[in-house]
């Protein structure tokens, strides 16, 4: 029957003799089941469009890489196209389809109407398949350029509460290269794969997975995650979800640096609008990090920077970030630092990523009583502080670890999704952008890894994934 009835549709070959058997239910559910009648009738509108009257036929036809361009330049087959959910998820499949679909403005809106296809979960096999990840590891602690190599990594299998994620982006930080430098007070069992901050897209879940789903973002929920990889396998405990509506760079920068910034500002003093907090490292992740969040918040930044060549252009970027006063380390000793407190009160915080002298003149313009917090120690000194300091003035002296902060908080998912919530308000108000970076292709690691190690750097590597 069917052959007998493409031998009279290949008769019909004149737009009067289609039209009498297109008429018929029947016919036109022939017509769209035989594939070649679909390039002539995609040649006469007039027949396309009665061909597609029908949902059975519609879908067909959308499913048609024939049929498809002649139904999108054919204006009265918009809307009939518009209304047969079916053949919205064909259409969007196609590539070429998408850029046409988006330069038609009618057809923006029931495109975002209808829900993304969700496949079902994948099963443990497909995540190993295809081209092996790549990845950056080290078998043996030493200098980052020479024991990091560039190799494929085995992909362990989807487990149901795993998640396979492919990384878009991370950062080359200071405790990375110290994890790799064996200096760092957690390593990771060698073999390892670096990096400990990073955002990527989620490909697969688990069956028990239940917060994420096929292209969420994600961050490390905790250190040593290895993120210098381009695709791997993690349980999703080891996952947080963060919005897909903020930039890449900036989602890849938000674990570590923002989120210390935050704790540092929050956890020790009770700040408010008009008082002041005075750091050293103030161009580093976390020194840009704490001026925006306290800019944000009202409170007034010193800012201690060591002398360089550029100088000016350092002080210039601080200052659009929001800082309030930008010093270097040998201006903290001098008379005029006097000035500063004229117009701000002295601060109540101080945050001390250095050690050595410049933590001690630092400490010399902390309020009575006041805190300061120590989270690095750049200069590899230790912190030396007058004992009058202690008697006369009642400083206090604290540490702070993210890690460890995270740690302490595994059970108290509340405080986690409300610093990270702040954070990304702040992001999407502009308030809170991500470091000056240097974008790097994977392939070229090693420049990026000499580069992260330079004195004098305010520019973050940041490794594309």
């Amino acid at each position: 029957m069917q052959r007998a009835a493409a031998r009279v549709l290949r008769g019909a070959r004149t737009p009067q003799m289609l039209s009498p058997l297109l008429r018929t239910p029947q016919m036109l559910t022939r017509v769209a089941r035989t594939p070649q009648m679909l390039t002539p009738l995609a040649r006469t509108p007039q027949m396309l469009t009665r061909v597609a009257r029908t949902p059975q036929t519609l879908t067909r036809l959308a499913r048609a890489p024939q049929t498809l361009t002649p139904l999108l330049r054919t204006p009265q087959m918009l809307t009939p196209l518009l209304r047969a959910s079916q053949t919205l998820s064909p259409l969007a499949r196609t590539p070429q389809m998408l850029t046409r679909l988006a330069r038609t403005p009618q057809m923006l809106t029931p495109l975002a109407r209808t829900p993304p296809v969700r496949s079902p979960p994948v099963r443990a096999r497909s995540a190993t398949a295809g081209t092996p990840p790549l990845g950056l590891l080290y078998e043996r602690h030493g200098e980052p350029a020479a024991v990091v190599q560039l190799k494929d990594l085995e992909v362990p299998k989807l487990g149901d509460c795993d998640v396979h994620v492919k990384m878009l982006a991370a950062p080359i930080n200071p405790a990375d290269i110290n994890m790799i430098q064996g200096t760092y007070a957690l390593l990771s069992p060698l073999p390892a794969v670096g990096g400990n901050e990073g955002v990527g897209e989620v490909l697969e879940a688990g069956r028990r997975v239940t917060a994420l789903k096929p292209g969420d973002w994600v961050i490390p929920a905790d250190t040593g995650l290895g993120t210098w990889r381009t695709r791997g396998v993690f349980p999703e405990e080891m996952l947080l979800k963060v919005p897909n509506d903020i930039p890449v760079l900036r989602a890849a920068t938000l674990s570590v640096n923002p989120c210390t910034a935050f704790r540092l500002l929050a956890d020790f003093e009770s700040l408010a609008p008009g008082d002041s907090v005075i750091q050293n490292a103030a161009n580093s992740g976390v020194g840009q990090a704490v001026i925006q969040i306290a800019r944000a918040s009202g409170i007034k930044s010193i800012n201690v920077v060591r002398d360089r060549p550029d100088l000016p252009k350092l002080v210039e970027r601080l200052m659009a970030l929001g800082a309030d006063h930008v010093v270097t380390e040998e201006m903290l000793r001098k008379p005029e630092m006097k000035d500063i407190f004229k117009s701000i009160p002295k601060p109540r915080l101080a945050l001390n990523c250095v050690g050595g002298k410049s933590t001690t003149e630092m400490l010399r313009h902390l309020q009575p009583k006041g805190t300061m917090v120590t989270y690095g120690g750049m200069a590899k000194q230790p912190v030396m502080v007058p004992v009058s300091a202690f008697i006369f003035r009642d400083v206090r002296l604290r540490g702070f670890w993210m890690t460890q902060w995270r740690k302490d908080h595994a059970q108290d998912q509340e405080s986690v999704a409300a610093m990270m919530d702040a954070l990304c308000q702040l992001i999407r108000r502009g308030q809170l952008t991500a470091p000056a970076c240097t974008e790097v292709p994977l392939q070229d690691y090693r420049a990026a890894l000499e580069a992260s190690m330079k004195p004098f750097v305010s520019s973050k590597q940041i490794l594309l994934l």
